[in-house]
């Protein structure tokens, strides 16, 4: 295995926060041994040695710093941060911060065990969920706190990295591990488990080792069935970020204090790769346009942002469907009317759209359906697909809740002579599906309901 590299990044990468500050915290007695330790606001706002880097990401979601210069080792010991190094919370000032477990059955410090597994060749990574960091200085004052934390730990170099919005770098996505691995990258550690290739020097190439490697977090998804009065856990976020990144799990309960694993947790939510292979749509006895082709109007019926545009495009447009929304038209009566047009002049038509024309039911489905009777049509059709939409925007939660509770299932008697429901099924290579099975269901403490 090749030794640590320890490459510096860039002058330009640092950041001027409030965290930087140069001035160094004065030691009398070593913190390892202090347990609760608060560094005073009045000496400094951060230690001398912990920086803040530029942010990561696009609008630099991402936060990014480091303690002392750590170094790129194949073997990453990486934690989450409330919870688990420090206690959580929202009750103290936001400056207060104390060790975890400082007071209870912890034999070592926090700290000192920092510092042994750093002995043993161990590159410290801390990886944290903050999407709270909004209003008046909370970002500020949390900076700083951070750095109070790095002025308790003045021998210990470790990276940091924070998300602070919903996307990629959030747990259980892998975006900040991935930053970690280009970082790595630069300083010749790749990724993976595999021995060094013979004919390249090991002074050049190593892998980041993911069976010695392991990440610690409190979102551990434990129920705690046969421990009454015990709160089951609020999230499974941590377990499910080191199933996606492929590397051990802890608890601090585990690693701090070398309980064993507690066999009763659930991973909550979706979970992208427990999904069933099935037909693109069902009913499968018949095709999806008809053979031959015939004059018809399809409705497409389904959430925002589920993709019948894209499945339009795929399917529909090619044999000269048109395409009628009302995200382009902006009126439900010119939908109508162009629906009215082409038909009245022999031509097949979509009625699908990314909000308004989701036609979620009967009274709104009826509008078209009675166009088609009135022009005789031969065969009004509508469909249900679960496809995902290529739409970059994040869409407000109101879309997907007003669509559930006004939703009525299509059904025959409406006057629609068939009806397919579309199921999802993944379209793309081998690397793109590996990414896309790493997508779980965002069940932790202040984002229920979303997925990431």
């Amino acid at each position: 295995m090749a030794s640590p590299s320890s490459k510096k990044r860039k002058a330009s990468q640092f950041d001027s926060s409030p965290s930087s500050a140069s001035n160094k915290v004065a030691k009398t007695i070593h913190p390892f041994f202090t347990p609760g330790y608060k560094a005073p606001v009045e000496e400094s706002s951060a230690s001398g040695s912990f920086r803040w880097l530029k942010s990561l990401g696009s609008p630099g979601s991402c936060l990014h710093a480091v303690n002392l210069e750590p170094s790129s080792s194949a073997k990453v010991a990486a934690f989450d941060l409330d919870d688990t190094i420090i206690k959580g919370g929202r009750k103290r000032p936001e400056l207060e911060w104390e060790w975890w477990n400082a007071m209870g059955e912890l034999f070592f410090p926090v700290m000192l065990l920092l510092l042994l597994i750093m002995f043993h060749s161990y590159a410290i990574v801390v990886v944290s969920n903050q999407a709270g960091l909004y209003g008046g200085n909370k970002r500020k004052n949390w900076k700083t706190k951070l750095g109070l934390i790095a002025a308790a730990l003045p021998d210990i170099p470790f990276r940091l990295f924070a998300a602070t919005e919903k996307d990629k770098f959030r747990k259980p996505m892998t975006g900040m591990w991935d930053e970690l691995e280009k970082l790595y990258a630069e300083d010749g550690i790749q990724i993976g488990i595999m021995p060094v290739p013979r004919l390249f020097p090991r002074s050049l190439i190593s892998w980041i080792d993911k069976t010695s490697s392991f990440f610690v977090g409190d979102a551990a998804g434990r129920n705690y069935s046969k421990t009454p009065g015990k709160q089951p856990d609020r999230a499974s976020t941590d377990r499910k970020w080191a199933v996606n990144v492929e590397i051990p799990f802890l608890t601090p309960e585990e690693y701090f204090l070398g309980k064993a694993p507690d066999p009763d947790f659930t991973l909550r939510g979706f979970d992208a790769s427990s999904l069933p292979k099935v037909p693109l749509y069902t009913p499968s006895s018949s095709p999806l346009l008809p053979n031959p082709p015939t004059q018809e109007l399809v409705l497409f019926v389904g959430y925002p942002c589920l993709g019948k545009t894209t499945f339009y495009r795929q399917h529909f447009e090619p044999a000269g469907y048109l395409h009628i929304n009302q995200d382009t038209l902006k009126t439900r009566d010119k939908c109508v009317k162009a629906v009215q047009e082409a038909l009245a002049t022999g031509k097949k038509c979509v009625v699908a759209g990314l909000e308004d024309n989701t036609n979620r039911d009967a009274s709104t489905r009826r509008y078209y359906i009675d166009v088609a009777k009135k022009l005789r049509c031969s065969r009004p059709l509508h469909t249900i697909h679960g496809l995902v939409s290529r739409h970059a925007e994040m869409f407000p939660k109101l879309a997907f809740t007003t669509f559930k509770d006004n939703f009525e299932e299509p059904e025959l008697g409406e006057g629609i002579s068939q009806i397919k429901k579309v199921n999802w099924v993944f379209n793309g290579t081998p690397e793109e599906h590996k990414a896309w099975s790493k997508w779980f269901h965002l069940d932790n403490k202040d984002d229920k309901g979303l997925s990431f």
